[in-house]
């Protein structure tokens, strides 16, 4: 009889133990920015990124993007966003998947949101970027490149992983000032003119765009690496390109 309820007192007491331990379990650190304010969103999974998607929110406030973001209804979300002054919002853990890329591709790679952090940018597509808001992205780039030693031709717009599908960062973003800092893939004039043989298309594919439509590869580039208006690939494109080709194949994609 004594034993039995020794038995029993020691099953009273294990799920309390339990609760007790558990109380004192503390949960892992997430992994991010020390510069950012923590505001949790739930849409993400696990997952390790080797790319940067950059997007603007279309959206003119920092609390309209972030209701937004943090909507479960919206199933939306990106590991940062970054408001016009420079302040920066972390929502989800680097090393969890956010839902911002959505249907992708790239240099092989499909669904992107497995493989990539999401930075979006409070812009409403028809302005200028702000100094203060690019100054504070290139650091947060400096500080995720440090983490997870993501290849600088691994930075990229959604526009570029989503062809004719979205059009963000738009025109404005200043593409060259990020690869002058390293984030991204640039060439300047003058460039060497590419050979007769050089296929456009070709070309594109080994940079990494989604082919299956052409002009919209061709549209997602030229809002990239030439945002001057014309639909159509001129010879300055072209070189542009071959110039890009090049330095994939020196830089490769580790």
């Amino acid at each position: 009889m004594l034993q039995d309820l020794r038995r029993r007192a020691r099953y009273c007491l294990l799920p309390a133990l339990c609760l007790t331990l558990s109380a004192c379990v503390t949960a892992p650190p997430r992994v991010g920015s020390a510069n950012a304010q923590w505001q949790p969103s739930p849409n993400h999974g696990p997952r390790k990124p080797n790319y940067v998607i950059l997007h603007h929110t279309s959206s003119g406030t920092l609390e309209r993007a972030l209701a937004t973001l943090r909507n479960p209804r919206a199933e939306v979300s990106s590991h940062y966003l970054i408001d016009r002054d420079g302040r920066i919002v972390q929502l989800v853990d680097e090393n969890q998947r956010a839902w911002h890329a959505g249907e992708s591709y790239w240099g092989g790679h499909s669904d992107l949101n497995s493989a990539s952090i999401g930075i979006e940018l409070v812009n409403n597509g028809k302005e200028p970027f702000a100094p203060a808001q690019i100054k504070a992205l290139l650091g947060l780039l400096s500080d995720i490149r440090s983490r997870h030693k993501i290849p600088r031709a691994n930075f990229l717009g959604h526009a570029d992983v989503a062809p004719g599908r979205k059009t963000d960062p738009s025109a404005f973003f200043p593409w060259q000032q990020l690869a002058m800092s390293g984030f991204g893939l640039w060439c300047n004039p003058p460039y060497a003119p590419p050979p007769e043989s050089f296929d456009t298309i070709l070309g594109l594919a080994t940079l990494g765009y989604d082919v299956r439509d052409p002009l919209r590869a061709i549209s997602a580039f030229k809002l990239h690496f030439s945002p001057n208006g014309d639909k159509d690939m001129d010879e300055a494109d072209r070189a542009m390109l071959y110039c890009l080709v090049g330095k994939i194949m020196t830089v490769g994609r580790e």
